[in-house]
């Protein structure tokens, strides 16, 4: 039987454990800048498959890489083009949402400045 304490702190490790590989999902969206490690993000490139969940890719892959990266599940190993293209749909719904300001802005611009006949 394990002191509470000590049941206390591995629960503590634990929850903190997946606390983290939490974050490291949801932060998979778009072009990384840091890892969740605190390291440097580098554009590398895949002469081979050489990591197991490199099974569906070609070599020459391009990929998002922690400079720390470990096959941990606790560092960033991204495709180029799954983060590119997160990016760029992030950027057209951005896009959208500015146009339909301006035209809200031109619509309420054009009824506001009509010349009123007397």
């Amino acid at each position: 039987m394990t002191h509470p304490y000590e049941e206390e702190k591995e629960m503590k490790k634990l929850k903190k454990h997946y606390d983290m590989l939490g974050y490291i999902c949801d932060a998979q969206c778009g072009i990384p800048t840091r890892c969740p490690c605190g390291g440097e993000i580098k554009t590398d490139v895949s002469p081979n498959p050489k990591y197991r969940h490199d099974l569906d890719t070609l070599p020459g892959s391009r990929y998002f890489t922690c400079k720390n990266y470990e096959d941990d599940g606790m560092h960033f190993r991204q495709p180029w083009t799954f983060g590119v293209e997160d990016e760029v749909s992030r950027l057209r719904m951005e896009v959208n949402d500015m146009a339909e300001e301006i035209a809200k802005l031109k619509r309420l611009i054009t009824s506001t400045s009509r010349p009123r006949d007397c």
